[in-house]
């Protein structure tokens, strides 16, 4: 496959329109806006495709995984709030344009994939463009307990459940945004940990994402 890392005037004039698209449908953070308005999404897409890159669609990458749409990048990371040093885990790198993201907030990120292949060229592609999270291949469902706990945690594909052990790899202070559901759409869920064995839980709008495989999801 042909993959374009070239972003001159017209790249950079989708992500501003994109940018606007994203404004009208609800997200308010700048420091969020300005990520998507600076990573540079086509560089995750086959060069056939590039068309594809500043819709505000997702998009298939292989391995059964998808790209997501750009609202629901800005719309998990907002619901983050993330602060810059903030030690955040991501359950799912994908094709790691979220783990883009979530480093141009600030964040030092612990990202984990199961697919090998995704992760493979992710491993490549991130640091070419200049961001090196700290990767892990394995099952995301049961988090990285070697390196817990975490400010935050970002979980990037649909769960039947939240798994309790992603609850005990947070600080008490820290947040978890999942979705929750069956396989064919889920409700972005927050749960913000108050104590050690207490939690405040928000249900929100509904998604679709891809499932969570793993020993403790689907």
């Amino acid at each position: 496959m042909a993959y374009k890392f070239i972003d001159n005037y017209r790249e950079k004039g989708a992500r501003k329109r994109l940018v606007e698209v994203l404004k009208k449908k609800g997200i308010e953070d700048e420091q969020v806006l300005q990520a998507i308005g600076k990573v540079p999404r086509h560089f995750f897409f086959d060069e056939t495709f590039w068309l594809q890159a500043y819709k505000d669609i997702a998009f298939p990458i292989g391995e059964g995984q998808t790209i997501s749409q750009p609202y629901t990048v800005a719309y998990q990371s907002e619901l983050l709030h993330i602060h810059k040093g903030q030690k955040v885990l991501e359950i799912g790198t994908g094709c790691g344009y979220q783990t883009c993201i979530l480093m141009e907030l600030g964040a030092e990120v612990f990202t984990i994939e199961r697919q090998e292949k995704l992760y493979e060229r992710t491993i490549q592609v991130l640091p070419y463009m200049g961001y090196r999270p700290h990767f892990f291949l394995g099952d995301g469902s049961k988090g990285i307990e070697a390196h817990a706990p975490y400010d935050k945690i970002i979980v990037t594909a649909g769960a039947p459940t939240v798994p309790e052990i992603l609850l005990r790899q947070l600080n008490v202070g820290g947040l978890l945004v999942i979705p929750v559901g069956n396989e064919q759409e889920q409700k972005m869920v927050t749960i913000l940990k108050v104590g050690e064995n207490d939690y405040e839980k928000v249900v929100l709008d509904t998604f679709r994402f891809v499932p969570l495989v793993g020993d403790k999801a689907w």
